[in-house]
């Protein structure tokens, strides 16, 4: 078993699944190996259906408008990535030398797509309850689904849940700037995930930057922030 076999805690029968998931397209030139992307694209639609009959089983209560935007905000690629972070996706992918030289392996897009090469993967392996016991622990929890559709203010708290899964993953808010009198400030501040800015805001006090900084993220995200 492989270390990121033991980190998500399945061991692949045809181990040529997992290969191929982890095969980004700039590895391939000039090499026998297939891309990760068809993967892709297979692990796109069984994350939907996964996630479309979890949503539709336990909130029975929302609209099929409401239950399209939770939807599309679990399997956007600003939701995937910090999943990927998660189980070390990035140290097991094979990359060109371009991408490496250029943190490749730390990408939003590189991991999210891996993520979902990964769930076809582990469907074509194992089947759809294989798959399906992956993804499910990544869905945020009812409670936050459900809060995810209503007027909110404190967007932090929010964020941090939808987000921070793992105690190791920490977000950071960065203040970028200031500007205005003395006695009227705005100040301007950055969400970072992992280094990577995520969401920007801008208030007349840093806390109040912060909450609009997490606020533009969760709409990044595409969750309804009103």
């Amino acid at each position: 078993m492989t270390e990121l076999e033991e980190r998500i805690g399945y061991e692949f029968k045809e181990p040529a699944y997992l290969k191929e998931a982890l095969t980004h397209s700039s590895f391939v030139n000039g090499k026998n190996h297939h891309s990760n992307e068809r993967l892709e694209f297979l692990g796109d639609s069984v994350l939907s259906v996964v996630v479309s009959k979890y949503l539709f089983e336990n909130l029975p209560d929302f609209p099929e408008g409401q239950l399209t935007k939770l939807r599309a905000g679990i399997v956007s690629e600003h939701a995937l990535y910090p999943f990927a972070e998660k189980i070390g996706l990035g140290e097991a992918i094979f990359l060109g030398k371009g991408e490496e030289n250029t943190g490749g392996r730390h990408r939003r897009s590189i991991l999210a797509d891996a993520f979902e090469a990964l769930i076809a993967a582990i469907y074509l392996d194992g089947g759809l309850d294989a798959a399906k016991s992956f993804i499910i622990p990544f869905i945020p929890s009812i409670e936050v689904l459900r809060s995810g559709r209503l007027l909110i203010g404190d967007y932090k708290t929010l964020l941090q849940e939808i987000i921070q899964q793992n105690p190791e993953e920490k977000i950071v808010y960065e203040l970028a700037g200031e500007s205005g009198a003395a006695h009227n400030r705005l100040f301007t501040v950055n969400v970072l995930l992992n280094g990577q800015i995520i969401g920007k805001g801008s208030g007349y006090s840093k806390k109040e930057a912060e909450q609009s900084a997490a606020k533009e993220a969760l709409k990044l995200m595409g969750y309804e922030t009103n």
